[in-house]
C-alpha cells in the first residue's frame, strides 16, 4: 500500500478524544499511542510546517489548545486532520503516526530546544507574515 513500509504495523483503531485533545491510535503490533493534537500540529508533515526542504521549517507556537474538527481518511494509508486553527494540509500516513507515537518524548524535547533557541515560548502567538507564493498550502 502507498505510504506504508512493507510489513509495517497498521492502525486497528483511531479514537479522537476531544476533551483531552488526544488522538489515540492502536496498531496491529499491539502498540497504542496517545498523540496530543498539539504534537501533531507542531509536527504536521505539510509544506506549511516542514517547508520544501531542510532548513525551511516554520516553528509552530500557540498550538497547546488546538483542537480537531475532523479526521478525513486518505485512501487506505493515511488521515488528514482538520485542526481548529484552520490547518488542514497535513497528510499523516500510518508510518508517520507510528513514528510520532514511538518518538514522542524525543520530539517534545526537540520542540522545546527549537523554541528555546528561537527565544520563543510554546504559547506565544504565531508571527504574522506575508505569503511566499507557494501554492501547496
Amino acid at each position: 500500500m502507498a505510504g506504508l513500509t512493507a510489513g509495517a504495523p497498521t492502525p486497528t483503531a483511531l479514537t479522537v478524544h476531544g476533551q483531552s485533545r488526544v488522538l489515540e491510535v492502536a496498531f496491529s503490533d499491539g502498540a497504542v499511542f496517545r498523540l496530543p493534537f498539539e504534537l501533531m500540529r507542531v509536527y504536521s508533515p505539510s509544506a506549511e510546517v516542514q517547508g520544501h526542504g531542510p532548513g525551511q521549517e516554520t516553528l509552530q507556537t500557540g498550538k497547546r489548545e488546538v483542537g480537531l474538527l475532523g479526521l478525513e481518511p486518505v485512501g487506505n494509508y493515511a488521515v488528514k486532520p482538520l485542526f481548529t486553527d484552520g490547518h488542514e494540509s497535513g497528510i499523516f500516513t500510518w508510518d508517520y503516526l507510528y513514528s510520532l507515537g514511538s518518538r514522542q518524548a524525543e520530539l517534545w524535547a526537540e520542540y522545546e530546544a527549537r523554541l528555546q533557541a528561537a527565544g520563543r515560548g510554546r504559547d506565544d502567538p504565531m508571527p504574522i507574515k506575508g505569503g511566499h507564493g507557494c501554492s501547496s498550502h
